[in-house]
């Protein structure tokens, strides 16, 4: 899988997730919010893979966790902290999104939840997913 291919399985699986939320399909919607997030942050981390370079056998097993919280694997764990100290909006939707995991999709979710897990992604204000892109 490309980098590029994960950059656009991002805007398709966000596109996916306002279309079930449209539906009132929340649960499916707060899933692939989440998984919009993790495809984008493995955008990330494949920026940094070197094409004649094979990783570290943790990096690569790391990569194929479900895990938000791996961030640091894509390079920009600095950058998180350093913007969560001075944009609140964007530290209030981090935390909203830190806490979604593959485990999501065996739960139920509201419609407020998955909103409000949609809304951190895509807000103009602090936004999850456009601060990702800065970084692929």
């Amino acid at each position: 899988m490309t980098k590029q291919t994960l950059e656009i399985l991002t805007v398709e699986r966000l596109k996916e997730c306002k279309v079930l939320l449209d539906n009132n399909c929340y649960s499916g919607a707060y899933y692939l919010a989440g998984y919009s997030i993790e495809l984008g942050l493995k955008a990330c981390i494949a920026k940094q893979i070197n094409q004649y370079q094979i990783p570290a056998k943790a990096f690569v097993n790391d990569f194929y966790v479900h895990d938000l919280t791996k961030v640091r694997l894509a390079g920009i764990e600095y950058h998180r902290a350093l913007k969560e100290k001075v944009d609140a909006d964007f530290a209030i939707n981090w935390g909203i999104v830190k806490d979604w995991s593959e485990g999501a999709r065996y739960k139920e979710w509201t419609d407020v939840e998955a909103n409000d897990l949609y809304n951190a992604i895509t807000n103009v204000k602090g936004g999850i997913l456009a601060w990702i892109q800065q970084y692929w």
